[in-house]
């Protein structure tokens, strides 16, 4: 899953694994549960976490791709 589609540069933004995409969201979504944070802080926290959940889906998406295809194989 080399390519993300986001509104950052691929240049710009490193390569997060599932794994490390999944963790991070929920940190955003603690935080944003929690308040305590400005209504700035919780615009970016929320778009973070709408790049992060992008991100996720499409490595799920991936995933489901090999799986249908290794099926295929069959």
């Amino acid at each position: 899953m080399a390519t993300k589609k986001t509104d950052t540069p691929a240049a710009e933004q490193p390569e997060l694994s599932y794994e490390a995409a999944r963790e991070e969201l929920i940190e955003v979504v603690r935080r944003l549960e929690t308040g305590g944070t400005t209504l700035e802080e919780s615009l970016a926290l929320w778009e973070r976490g709408e790049r992060l959940a992008t991100i996720c889906q499409e490595w799920l998406e991936g995933a489901r791709a090999r799986l249908a295809a290794a099926v295929d194989q069959d």
